[in-house]
């Protein structure tokens, strides 16, 4: 998918808050993202990927956690 195509296809699906962080990839304010890799951005997994590869290919350092990494994350914020 271009990436047109892709902004189209998250503008369908009102998924104003992805296009954000495509913009800003585009400005250089996001240089990494942390995600959960068994959930992603999106649950339509081939928009996900092609989401995932286009913030890759603006720059953006996609760093994957576990899900142990994550709950480690939630705990260190309550303390």
């Amino acid at each position: 998918m271009t990436k047109q195509e892709i902004l189209d296809a998250l503008k369908e699906k009102r998924m104003t808050e992805i296009i954000e962080l495509i913009e800003d990839a585009e400005s250089k304010d996001l240089e990494e993202l942390e995600l959960v890799e068994s959930l992603g951005l999106l649950a339509d997994e081939q928009l996900n990927a092609e989401v995932i590869n286009l913030l890759k290919d603006l720059g953006v350092e996609i760093i994957y956690l576990t899900g142990d990494e994550e709950d480690e994350d939630d705990e260190e914020e309550e303390d």
